[in-house]
């Protein structure tokens, strides 16, 4: 691109295509063209209605691209299934999520997005469950035109990537059931289960099956059991003590079939978490302390399970990187109170 400096009278036909490098005002002090706007032929007519004064203006190049047209063509190139973008707002994309869903941010990927020169890229956490409608990232090209060569090259780095530098992985329906082996009295008991089906219900899952059973090793093991032949995509287990070895809760597993992925996570509260698995059920430990709260590690754990994924024990591990879960971080957990988002339509 080249940039002229000319006076307001002297831009004629031979500047069709050119971009204004800052606002120009009207006569009137209204603002007649915005910055990154285009000289074009309706432009023109109109032509005497600017402030006389002094104009930046830039000659693209055949080899670029308009910020506009550059930022569209990145916008589409880092969003996948379930992302819609809108724009652009003053030369700014927003990335909106059209589902409930885990929002997945590749960060190495979007790093190299990143490093290109002029384009930025700018996400919401990985591992952050969104609404409908919710922003979850912002595209902008920064400079009013910037080389063809350069988004394609942003285009190849998301084409050639296994999985695309943004995805909002939806929630699958699923059968969970419930088990849980607290001495809870029958008000508690009812606040229980509707808090557990609260929860599952978001997701779009609902409660197959809630016992209250007695805290016997053969008595869980075979709760667990039953659960799973009846089909049971999800196990929850709810009370125990993870300090003791011989929690029966923990015993019971063996004798159950499952084994355990990880024991323990680094954050807080939850930090007695554990999660075991039957084959491909996962098994979800709800200590006392996340029987009724929202901010526990159990649901971080759940919106990964509830996507279908296979939970490791690394995806736990990575806990830790904002694992201190005080109120500044209530952003990173299921809002249950609500199924959708108006923040991406109230943006203009």
């Amino acid at each position: 691109m080249r940039a002229h400096a000319m006076a307001t009278g002297d831009v004629g036909p031979a500047q069709f295509g050119w971009v204004v490098a800052h606002a120009v005002q009207a006569r009137d002090g209204s603002r007649f063209l915005r910055k990154g706007g285009m000289i074009d032929a309706p432009m023109l007519r109109r032509w005497d209605e600017v402030a006389p004064g002094g104009l930046h203006l830039i000659e693209l190049e055949p080899t670029d691209l308009h910020e506009d047209v550059a930022g569209g063509r990145v916008a589409d190139a880092v969003a996948s299934d379930g992302i819609r973008r809108k724009g652009p707002i003053q030369s700014r994309f927003n990335l909106i999520s059209e589902r409930k869903g885990l929002l997945r941010v590749d960060e190495e990927l979007l790093r190299s997005v990143n490093r290109v020169d002029g384009v930025t890229v700018f996400t919401l956490l990985d591992r952050q469950p969104v609404l409908p409608g919710k922003i979850v990232a912002g595209v902008k090209v920064t400079p009013i035109a910037i080389p063809e060569a350069s988004i394609v090259e942003v285009e190849r780095l998301c084409i050639q990537a296994e999985r695309p530098p943004l995805a909002v992985l939806p929630f699958q329906p699923k059968r969970v059931a419930v088990l849980a082996t607290e001495g809870l009295n029958e008000r508690t008991r009812e606040r229980f289960q509707a808090v557990v089906q609260k929860k599952i219900g978001w997701y779009g899952s609902e409660v197959s099956d809630l016992r209250f059973i007695s805290s016997e090793p053969d008595e869980i093991a075979a709760t667990i059991r039953a659960f799973l032949a009846d089909g049971a995509d999800v196990v929850m287990a709810a009370g125990g003590n993870t300090i003791d070895p011989l929690d029966p809760l923990l015993l019971a597993l063996n004798d159950a079939g499952a084994e355990m992925v990880h024991f323990g996570a680094p954050a807080h509260p939850g930090s007695m978490f554990w999660l075991a698995r039957a084959g491909d059920v996962p098994i979800v430990n709800l200590a006392s302390c996340s029987m009724y709260s929202k901010a526990t590690v159990a649901d971080l754990i759940l919106p990964l399970v509830m996507t279908g994924q296979r939970v490791t024990s690394e995806d736990i591990v990575e806990l830790g990187y904002g694992g201190l879960l005080e109120r500044e971080m209530a952003f990173r957990f299921p809002d249950y109170d609500a199924d959708v988002s108006d923040e991406g339509e109230a943006e203009e």
